[in-house]
């Protein structure tokens, strides 16, 4: 009974988001046409979402594969919520076992994990296995295509619309590369993608009469020091196209470039823009994974109060040969009242600079928190009143 009624504050683990790309925070730093060649591209820092190069990165283009950057985000929601595992087996249905293109000739009535079909999506691009994931976590793709869609009006995608979860051509398939960085940015923050998408080859069915070599679609995950994905995508409607990130030490880029003439062109591309970063920034860590950003209180929430956490390491981007001054730390919170649902934004960070705001965070729920019953906030109230212990129980 004391447990069941006790004053007790319960701290609980939030998640801090690095989603939100601020208009404040975005900038056209270099001087020069780094994609000469591409239809639309955009180069910008993952820590903070600072764009540091753009050409006509909001139009709207088909996007080919890089469509399964989407597809790969959700899949990983889903599993980090516990949605589905990678273990779990997938039986492939006509649908998905029919799609043409980069596939791993799936047939009717197979079954693979998710971890396999999410490999051979990630690595090689297939399209027979996107469909199966889609259908596995939405039903139908009909129904993980209406999912798509709402992730994109979620993250604010003002340029984005999907027909399909694969990216073979459709009417009215289309994005853009600031949205393709978007999603990608996204995506980044579940770290383990990246021990998918920067595969460079594998095996799918070893040992079995019909293994399968996967090699990955984008070459530059074996030149290019750093590069661990994401995702290429081609058809002849929208050239070639690629949605690229690489790190060193803490510095984390994307780069993405559409409508390119060739490969060739496209890796140069990128490759220019990726370079250009890397010699003009670097970072610097401002909190740790664990680290506690600050602790608040909710309205009428059981638990009344939570306590902020950093689950993962948050950069600053810093200029090389730039002196920079001290910066500020700013808390923006949103109406903080339960109840609060998982996933649910309470506010955000930002990192301001000579009154500048040089890199912001979305604070994500990391769990539900519900609304005090009657009793409970009478409890808080006499608290509040006499002052009573934490440790104090009903038969006070």
């Amino acid at each position: 009974m004391l447990k069941k009624f006790s004053f007790a504050i319960i701290a609980l683990c939030m998640l801090v988001n690095p989603l939100l790309l601020p208009s404040k925070v975005q900038a056209k730093e270099a001087e020069t046409d780094l994609a000469p060649e591409a239809v639309s591209a955009v180069l910008l820092d993952a820590g903070t979402g600072k764009i540091l190069f753009e050409k006509n990165s909001h139009q709207a283009l088909p996007p080919a594969s890089i469509t399964k950057v989407m597809t790969m985000l959700l899949v990983m929601e889903a599993i980090d919520r516990g949605k589905i595992s990678w273990s779990d087996p997938v039986t492939i249905s006509e649908h998905a076992a029919s799609m043409g293109g980069s596939q791993i000739f799936l047939e009717q009535g197979e079954r693979m994990t998710v971890h396999d079909l999410f490999k051979a999506m990630a690595v090689s691009s297939a399209n027979d296995a996107a469909v199966a994931l889609a259908e596995y976590l939405g039903g139908t793709e009909q129904n993980f295509v209406r999912m798509m869609n709402d992730k994109a009006r979620e993250l604010g995608l003002k340029n984005t619309h999907f027909q399909n979860a694969n990216g073979l051509p459709a009417p009215d398939h289309y994005t853009s590369a600031y949205d393709i960085a978007v999603m990608s940015r996204e995506l980044l923050s579940y770290p383990k993608v990246t021990n998918y998408t920067g595969l460079y080859e594998d095996y799918l069915r070893k040992n079995t009469k019909k293994p399968f070599w996967l090699v990955n679609t984008n070459k530059l995950i074996r030149f290019y020091p750093g590069m661990d994905g994401l995702k290429t995508g081609y058809t002849s409607e929208a050239k070639y196209c690629l949605a690229a990130t690489a790190k060193r030490g803490n510095l984390r880029l994307i780069a993405v470039v559409m409508g390119e003439p060739d490969i060739k062109k496209r890796n140069q591309e990128v490759v220019s823009m990726l370079d250009y970063a890397f010699n003009h920034y670097t970072s610097k860590r401002i909190f740790n994974k664990g680290d506690i950003l600050a602790e608040i209180r909710i309205d009428k929430g059981n638990p009344d109060k939570i306590r902020i956490q950093a689950n993962q390491p948050l950069d600053m981007l810093i200029k090389k040969g730039i002196e920079h001054k001290g910066y500020e730390k700013r808390w923006i919170w949103n109406e903080l009242k339960a109840p609060i649902h998982k996933g649910d934004r309470l506010g955000k960070l930002q990192i301001v600079q000579d009154g500048n705001i040089v890199a912001e965070w979305n604070l994500v729920s990391s769990m539900e928190i519900e609304q005090a019953n009657l009793w409970t906030s009478l409890k808080r109230t006499l608290q509040d009143i006499f002052f009573l212990p934490n440790n104090v129980n009903s038969q006070m």
